[in-house]
């Protein structure tokens, strides 16, 4: 399934320009396929294994940093929702994802039907990146919000939220406005269209993308 996901995604990967590929195994089968058939294509990546992969397979990589727009990216994701709400707990990397999503005209989630749910809850924690001077202040916040966590390493706090009531963007904002947080998991209103394969078929999620 993930060979035919990246093999439909390949149709929307124009001939010349700079892509965003992210990480996991069917953006590399995706790399493969515009190796061999988008061959005016540079890449840019928030993935250390991607820029190793393209470099292998002979695709220019540039800097994130050099560039300041993409015509697409394409990226995996943990799960996904009908709004194209999503988390990306998994990586760690979601910060350089997010800045890759952003300068897109098109972010497109590549995904198998079992990631796809009606409504986004807080199945998965909340991957909070964080300035690691920060944890004691940021503890102390989550624990007046009635929300858990623990350290996956001294810059990614994992925040559990039981009160599935809460609204996603408003608990974005919220962790977002914490002084020390970087970035979180949370892909609120980034995606515009996710891919979804399923055992015979595929499909297209979409929804106009809000600029910011």
């Amino acid at each position: 399934m993930k060979k035919r996901c990246a093999k439909e995604a390949l149709k929307f990967v124009p001939e010349h320009g700079i892509i965003g590929l992210g990480g996991g195994s069917t953006i590399a089968y995706l790399a493969e396929y515009v190796r061999a058939e988008r061959p005016g294509v540079s890449v840019v990546t928030p993935s250390k294994d991607t820029k190793k992969h393209c470099e292998k397979l002979g695709i220019t990589v540039l800097l994130t940093e050099e560039v300041s727009e993409v015509k697409i990216a394409f990226d995996g994701c943990d799960q996904v929702d009908y709004q194209l709400n999503a988390y990306k707990s998994a990586g760690g990397i979601h910060t350089k994802e997010k800045i890759i999503g952003k300068m897109a005209k098109e972010y497109m989630l590549l995904v198998d039907e079992s990631k796809v749910v009606p409504k986004l809850f807080y199945d998965f924690p909340v991957v909070l990146e964080i300035v690691p001077e920060a944890k004691g202040y940021l503890a102390s916040k989550l624990s007046k919000m009635n929300m858990t966590y623990q350290m996956r390493t001294p810059e990614l706090m994992e925040v559990f939220i039981e009160d599935s009531k809460m609204d996603m963007g408003e608990i974005d904002n919220i962790l977002k406005s914490f002084t020390g947080v970087v970035e979180t998991s949370l892909f609120y209103q980034v995606a515009t269209k996710a891919l979804v394969v399923t055992q015979n078929d595929s499909y297209m999620i979409e929804k106009e993308k809000k600029n910011g």
